[in-house]
């Protein structure tokens, strides 16, 4: 990398090294070396807001202000998501619910929310397999981005990213916006219902999150951290398992080094051993 001399802000290899150490010392993720011009570019717009004139200005501020970490960690996570993507996933999905929706009660976690298709993905295909919305399930969904996780909670959406619905579920689940919302839908109230958003940064020490989970999506998340991080999170997530759970991964992500955890059943899916 070379001195952006021509940019607002000078950023050299210095200073994109001490954004990556400080976001793993944050997150624990790991950014790629590729990522120099997205953080140049998302970081710049807190450098201007806050007044500062450079990037170590900014990484002193952020070791004072506690505040401006969550701002940081907003900045750097990528949050790329659609309804119903990887859609063999929700068929899996609706099958397994079929099989265990005699059970009191079923907690499914989505553990990378992001702005909400995910969850409400999961949450529509549970009314599918239950071909209701007042059923025994609690859909969990955490993110480490507060910013998305105020999106997801509020539920509205372009009507374009609605384009592969067909008619009766668009009906069933969303309404549509009129006047200056025009263009938007929104989540239907006994939809959302079902979702409790929180705040979770997989990192911390301790999760707030009942035990015996039913089915875990964490869907191309894994791919952020290192082999070890991922193996001290999995064997935490585990913990939180029920016996007969299932772990949905994301169709980039390998876990053979984690055998003794995860027994794979095919196509990203996973069985969790020894919890």
């Amino acid at each position: 990398m070379s001195l952006t001399t021509d940019k607002e802000f000078a950023f050299n290899l210095a200073d994109f090294e001490a954004v990556r150490k400080k976001l793993k010392s944050i997150a624990g993720i790991n950014l790629a070396d590729s990522k120099d011009s997205m953080v140049y570019s998302r970081l710049a717009r807190r450098i201007r807001a806050l007044g500062l004139k450079s990037f170590v200005q900014y990484l002193t501020f952020l070791d004072k202000h506690e505040e401006e970490k969550e701002e940081f960690v907003n900045a750097l996570t990528t949050n790329l998501t659609s309804f119903f993507r990887e859609s063999h996933h929700f068929d899996v999905l609706k099958k397994h619910l079929e099989e265990i929706k005699h059970r009191r009660k079923i907690t499914i976690w989505c553990a990378a929310s992001s702005t909400g298709e995910e969850p409400y993905s999961i949450a529509m295909t549970v009314v599918n397999a239950f071909k209701k919305f007042d059923c025994p399930v609690e859909i969990i969904a955490s993110d480490i981005d507060s910013k998305v996780l105020k999106t997801a909670s509020d539920g509205v959406y372009k009507i374009e990213q609605l384009t592969e619905f067909q008619p009766d579920m668009k009906k069933l689940f969303f309404k549509r916006g009129k006047g200056s919302n025009g263009g938007f839908v929104k989540v239907v109230p006994e939809l959302r219902k079902l979702i409790t958003f929180q705040k979770l940064n997989l990192m911390d020490d301790k999760w707030s999150l009942p035990s015996g989970i039913d089915i875990v999506f964490c869907r191309n998340v894994m791919i952020y951290f290192d082999k070890d991080t991922q193996l001290q999170i999995l064997r935490k997530i585990v913990k939180h398992m029920s016996n007969d759970s299932l772990y949905i991964a994301g169709h980039s992500e390998n876990f053979a080094h984690v055998g003794d955890i995860l027994k794979p059943l095919g196509r990203t899916i996973y069985k969790p051993l020894g919890n």
